[in-house]
């Protein structure tokens, strides 16, 4: 019976390694290293896969002297399988030389202690920025190293190397991508970073040929090959020692051939280069250094791409594989045909991975099957918000303090008739008081926990007072429950959902404000204050989260016939005051169109006022103050 231990069992190539190991002998027994926190999660894969209990899961750690092995926990071993490393441009230098050089020392005399052959996964990155062809035979070129990635990658397969008495072999596999036949990756790295940018691209006609920049090679492997030839070759030559395999193209293409390979998958069109890889390599290289690499970064990060990467892009190396391709051709290991599999990768990272796939709008209409928060949702705006969104298909989370209100809102609505051609969308009751910030986070949690996501925030939620300055001295105690409502309330929700909505890399948050910010009308000073902090909040967060692709809309709401402004008996009679559902359709545009603001006419007009002609807008300001009474509510009187 041959035994194998294997580290990285749980990662991307791993599981499909551990995969094919146990379908090639049944009476193989495989050791994998695993860390205790994923224990849980390695067993459940095992499960899937046949022969899975023949897979032996070991507590470890690359990180820990002896890897954090105890006692006789793993004894007789034949081969040895190394996969676990840290392959990330972006990580910190002490994590990969942890993990890269001084986990594959750790690995190294766990092998050499039981006498097992290593299989020491390595990488393209040894070869670094070498001119011309690197094959199986090169190691130390003199090539420059120009990641820390790169030159931990190379130290761990000299480690290898050095350990004298081991017995090892080494398996370069150039950029590794998805399945061939699912097309399923772990995560969207390396190519994959450019994959958006390349989606911009479908909306150009398909027939009209598109010229492409040439940065050099591009060599890329499917994962599902990588497992297969690594498997394949652990036996080949009796067990010899000092073998390297590039697990690569033989024929390298380029980003023109990449690109015409995934084209058909977004009905891209057909492309060409335009420039050849002589011109372009220094116009990366420049623009890579110097003054003008700050702008390079801050461009490439707005796009989602990691500076590092470009750094890497257009290395001179041609990674060559011909003596391992013909090893392979022996064993029956045929590489997939690029042109045939591309499209799957593709499609899977397209609905799986996509930063944006959040953002994209349902083809019946741009609010269904959205997640819509709305706080404020047992009347006025709120309500007719909610019903408004149901209507369009989106599912809407109430929350207000009257729960009885509140479940009665969400029956109603749940009896809503969509719109035609519309599914009808949810509603779903959750009483919460704004102004307890611990109640806010449990709301969230429960909301993501039990729906996944919110789209979209709704900052409905609001108080108000009419009263004049002179007349509040004695009443600080407003001021504070204005704030707690209109801006701590709203901010709790606000810095709630903020983590998830940029891990998602799709958010929006409406907030209902008043044309009071605009207009600083008399009596209404802590009301016009608490909304105009709001907007200040957001308005500078967005600043912060375009990136991330959360933004804010500010709704400034003229006066509304709601329950909010019964107490006051100077309305009871005034014209021009708007219906809830007029209000509700300008939160409505907010929430689909997404404008930084939604102003009127007469709040612009103010404002405009303030700035062209200041004392004489107070003064008329002054003059409707001494036209109007103060509410029987704001003297305190209740008859």
């Amino acid at each position: 019976m041959t035994s194998y231990f294997v580290t990285g069992g749980s990662g991307f190539i791993g599981r499909r390694v551990v995969a094919r190991l146990l379908a090639r002998d049944e009476q193989a027994r495989v050791y994998a290293l695993v860390r205790t926190g994923s224990l849980q999660r390695f067993a459940a894969a095992m499960e899937r896969i046949d022969g899975g209990d023949r897979v032996v899961a070991v507590a470890g750690d690359l990180t820990h002297e002896g890897l954090g092995l105890h006692g006789s926990d793993v004894d007789e071993v034949d081969h040895v399988i190394h996969l676990a490393a840290l392959h990330d441009l972006t990580a910190e230098e002490a994590d990969l030389r942890a993990v890269n050089v001084d986990g594959t020392r750790r690995v190294a005399e766990f092998a050499l202690a039981r006498g097992a052959l290593l299989h020491h996964l390595s990488s393209i990155a040894v070869a670094g920025d070498h001119r011309g062809d690197f094959t199986e035979t090169d190691f130390d070129l003199g090539q420059g190293l120009p990641t820390e990635c790169h030159r931990t990658v190379f130290d761990a397969e000299r480690v290898v190397r050095e350990t004298e008495g081991l017995r090892w072999r080494v398996y370069r596999p150039s950029a590794v991508v998805g399945d061939s036949v699912t097309g399923q990756v772990d995560r969207a790295d390396g190519p994959y970073y450019f994959f958006g940018h390349l989606a911009v691209l479908s909306q150009l006609p398909s027939f009209l040929p598109l010229p492409i920049p040439d940065p050099g090679p591009l060599n890329v492997v499917p994962v599902d090959f990588v497992a297969e030839a690594m498997v394949a070759l652990t036996d080949v030559q009796d067990g010899r020692s000092g073998l390297v395999f590039h697990l690569a193209d033989p024929d390298p293409r380029s980003i023109t051939d990449l690109f015409n390979a995934l084209s058909p998958a977004f009905d891209g069109p057909w492309a060409f280069t335009a420039l050849p890889s002589g011109l372009v390599r220094p116009m990366l290289a420049a623009i890579g250094r110097g003054l003008l690499r700050p702008g390079r970064d801050l461009i490439a990060e707005q796009t989602g791409v990691p500076p590092a990467i470009l750094d890497v892009a257009s290395l001179p190396v041609v990674f060559r594989s011909d003596a391992t391709a013909a090893e392979l051709d022996t064993l029956g290991v045929r590489l997939p045909d690029l042109d045939e599999y591309a499209p799957r990768l593709w499609r899977y990272w397209y609905e799986n991975l996509d930063p944006a796939r959040h953002r994209r709008n349902d083809s019946r209409g741009p609010l269904v099957g959205k997640n819509i928060l709305i706080t404020g949702a047992s009347s006025g705006i709120g309500r007719a918000t909610a019903r408004m969104c149901v209507r369009r298909g989106a599912n809407v989370f109430l929350v207000a303090r009257d729960a009885d209100r509140l479940i009665e809102t969400a029956a109603e609505l749940d009896a809503e008739v969509p719109k035609p051609g519309l599914p009808v969308g949810r509603a779903y009751a959750y009483p919460v008081d704004i102004t307890d910030e611990a109640a806010v986070q449990t709301l969230v949690k429960s909301v993501i926990c039990e729906h996944g996501h919110v789209d979209v925030l709704v900052n409905n939620a609001g108080r108000s007072i009419r009263r004049a300055t002179a007349n509040a001295v004695t009443r600080s105690h407003d001021y504070h429950r204005m704030m707690a409502v209109n801006y701590f309330g709203a901010v709790y929700l606000t810095l709630a959902l903020l983590p998830h909505m940029i891990e998602r890399q799709s958010g929006h948050i409406v907030n209902v404000s008043s044309i009071e910010v605009q207009s600083r009308a008399p009596r209404f000073g802590a009301y016009a204050a608490s909304k105009a902090a709001l907007e200040a909040f957001s308005d500078a967060t967005g600043a912060e989260t375009l990136s991330d692709h959360v933004t804010f809309s500010n709704v400034r709401i003229p006066l509304t016939r709601t329950r909010m402004i019964v107490p006051t008996n100077a309305y009871d009679s005034a014209r021009g005051i708007w219906s809830v559902d007029k209000a509700a359709h300008r939160v409505l545009h907010a929430i689909v169109e997404r404008p930084k603001r939604v102003n009127t006419l007469l709040g612009d007009l103010i404002d405009f006022g303030h700035h062209a002609a200041p004392r004489l807008t107070n003064r008329l300001l002054h003059q409707d103050f001494l036209l109007h009474e103060e509410s029987d509510a704001a003297l305190g009187r209740t008859g």
